[in-house]
């Protein structure tokens, strides 16, 4: 494994860290959603789990992007707009019932 990495060009490894650091990002929302549900005592999807699904999947994007990844760029860019969408709808409804 080591040798592995030994192997790599500097642009290769720029790859494996925008790559790992999207996956990470777009990981750690299942976490924190997780975390806040059990403080809440109910399953709830608070709004930091967007912006860490549209920060991990743009890392992604930009990995599958720099990669020219056909399936990862057309999968990412429709999730980012799914995200973004659901921040909308929760500062819209905000914004309509006054808080």
């Amino acid at each position: 494994m080591i040798n592995y990495f030994s192997s790599l060009s500097n642009y290769e490894m720029l790859l494996l860290i925008i790559g790992f650091t999207g996956q990470a990002l777009f990981a750690s929302r299942f976490i924190y959603q997780w975390i806040y549900s059990e403080r809440k005592g109910k399953s709830i999807i608070p709004i930091g789990f967007w912006y860490l699904s549209i920060l991990g999947g743009i890392g992604l994007l930009t990995y599958a992007i720099l990669r020219k990844d056909p399936v990862i760029i057309s999968g990412q860019t429709f999730g980012i707009f799914i995200y973004l969408r659901n921040i909308i709808l929760i500062y819209r409804n905000k914004i309509k019932d006054g808080s």
